[in-house]
């Protein structure tokens, strides 16, 4: 039982490192601005792709991870409850899946 248990708690650990490893170092090594938009995506992914086709059709400038790609990205994904993508910190708003409103409502009028 007590192998069992600590075999438990070990997949715990490993499984949210990112969280435990923000706790422990203090502020993340990443923090984007509240002044801007940081897209969290992957290459693959049709919504990500809808997404910066919405920033480009509205001249919406923004910073762009690829979480399969970029460590730093992918923990700020993380950090913010990343599950699925697209996420998007806009302005400090952050939107998980493609919603163009809620995009678009979080940035100042243009």
């Amino acid at each position: 039982m007590k192998k069992f248990i600590a075999i438990v708690l070990m997949f715990g650990i490993y499984q949210n490192w990112d969280g435990i490893n923000s706790f422990v170092s203090g502020s993340p090594e990443y923090q984007p601005g509240s002044d801007g938009v940081v897209l969290y995506a992957t290459e693959w992914c049709g919504y990500c792709q809808k997404t910066r086709e919405l920033f480009a059709q509205h001249n919406i400038p923004y910073v762009e991870y690829d979480i399969e790609k970029s460590d730093k990205g992918y923990r700020e994904y993380r950090r913010l409850g990343g599950r699925g993508v697209p996420v998007v910190n806009a302005n400090g708003t952050i939107i998980h899946g493609y919603s163009p409103q809620q995009i678009l409502a979080a940035l100042p009028s243009r």
